[in-house]
């Protein structure tokens, strides 16, 4: 098993000639700007402010690297969908996010973190389809699930799927950075889809 505790910030990415192509598997990680992102990296890592948590939204402008166990990348990807973000950010950070993608190879597993209390947004079903379009496999972590009701939980999985056209049991995984709900099973899938 991965000692997920033993990590370090390897680099951020500005621009392509920054990204890493190792041989490593990499767990790239997206998600809008208020979604709790760092939050979500920090409670699988077991560690407080490890990726930053800003308390303005989209803190994250590169595309930040982890080396985990020395194993394994955690990429961090920015932020986005934050409306104080200028125009030119905005582009500056769609352009890279394109390059990005058109790397498939760069990506193993993609976890997207949507807020469970919500329909995924235009922005989280658009990065849906860019994950989906790179053939890796994909994980919808739906953050914040400690404030739903028991009896609101299925219907927001159901939810999650139909507007990010994903399928199977294992598509959308309910989630609390707050409280550590089901960390251990998205470890789980972590180590099981990098093998």
């Amino acid at each position: 098993m991965l000692n997920f505790q033993n990590a370090s910030f390897i680099k951020s990415a500005a621009a392509p000639s920054d990204f890493i192509s190792a041989s490593l598997p990499q767990v790239v990680f997206a998600g809008r700007s208020n979604v709790g992102k760092s939050s979500v990296i920090n409670k699988l890592l077991n560690r407080k402010n490890f990726a930053r948590v800003g308390a303005t939204p989209g803190k994250t402008v590169h595309i930040n690297y982890f080396l985990i166990d020395e194993k394994i990348y955690f990429v961090d990807l920015p932020g986005y969908g934050y409306a104080k973000v200028s125009a030119s950010e905005k582009k500056r950070w769609g352009k890279l996010m394109e390059e990005y993608f058109m790397r498939p190879e760069l990506i193993s597993l993609g976890v997207l973190i949507v807020d469970a209390r919500h329909k995924p947004t235009n922005d989280d079903v658009t990065m849906a389809q860019w994950f989906l379009g790179t053939g890796c496999p994909l994980i919808v972590v739906a953050n914040k699930s400690d404030k739903l009701k028991a009896s609101e939980r299925d219907d927001s999985i159901e939810l999650i799927k139909e507007t990010l056209s994903v399928s199977g049991d294992r598509a959308v995984l309910l989630f609390s950075a707050e409280k550590g709900t089901n960390r251990e099973a998205l470890l789980k899938e972590i180590v099981n889809l990098t093998k």
